[in-house]
């Protein structure tokens, strides 16, 4: 049975670095399965890596028929998911009347339902000692003025994939939500397009490489939450202990 990995948003930002620190890391797996929209990109990244074996998949995950495109792949190959990676997903800063109707519900479209429907057809090919890592936000700890959607679409991942862990462990499956403050990605090119963040923001950006490189590790140990960086570990517990409507206050009203 051959072995895979399938990662979502392979293209750019946390997909493309997972996809880099796989490589180097040499896992040894059979084909590593690249899902993003540009295929010329993720031919790229195979054609950079050729020591290892990919399968392409150019897919609009906001679309349902790429769903079942997805499906029809593993049907056809029927293949032993190692490791599945959802990295897939997008946010747009900016007050709700300003955000066009298209792109909030696009945020729930590709970060909620695409992330649990490859999700749930990617379960069936899974075995004792496969894992999944889903891409969530610190942002899903607390409500988010100006990042109201994502925010709660992140929320919608920590919850669905935690509840998931705890379904998926008597079978050996583990999953591991991945929670990190902000990103030096490209993930800021789309979702500043209308308004920036917040400034004390940029002083908590990490670097990709080793907030993917702790998901990795805390994957491997089958952790329920990923969380990088001490500022970001002391939101999670302030979120939890300290009322929601006292923390708006003192961080969006000035």
């Amino acid at each position: 049975m051959k072995k895979i990995i399938v990662i979502t948003g392979a293209s750019s930002g946390m997909g493309r670095e997972f996809v880099d620190q796989i490589v180097k890391n040499d896992m040894s797996m059979d084909e590593i399965w690249l899902i993003a929209r540009r295929e010329s990109v993720l031919k790229g990244i195979s054609e950079q890596y050729k020591e290892k074996t990919f399968r392409i998949l150019a897919l609009d995950l906001e679309q349902e028929a790429s769903w079942l495109r997805y499906e029809e792949a593993l049907k056809s190959e029927r293949p032993k998911i190692m490791l599945l990676i959802n990295a897939a997903g997008y946010g747009v800063i900016g007050q709700t009347r300003e955000i066009d109707v298209h792109s909030q519900t696009g945020m729930i479209r590709l970060n909620c339902e695409a992330l649990e429907a490859i999700t749930q057809i990617s379960i069936p090919y899974m075995k004792r000692g496969s894992r999944i890592i889903q891409l969530a936000s610190a942002s899903a700890f607390l409500p988010q003025p100006d990042f109201n959607v994502y925010a709660a679409s992140k929320a919608f991942v920590v919850h669905y994939s935690r509840a998931l862990a705890r379904e998926l462990k008597k079978d050996g499956i583990s999953v591991t939500t991945v929670c990190p403050g902000p990103v030096q990605t490209e993930f800021f090119e789309r979702a500043e397009v209308l308004k920036k963040s917040p400034g004390y923001k940029k002083y908590f950006r990490a670097s990709k490489e080793k907030v993917v490189k702790k998901a990795l590790r805390d994957a491997k140990k089958k952790k329920e939450v990923s969380v990088y960086g001490i500022s970001m570990k002391a939101m999670r517990l302030a979120a939890k202990m300290i009322p929601h409507k006292l923390l708006l206050k003192g961080l969006y009203e000035r």
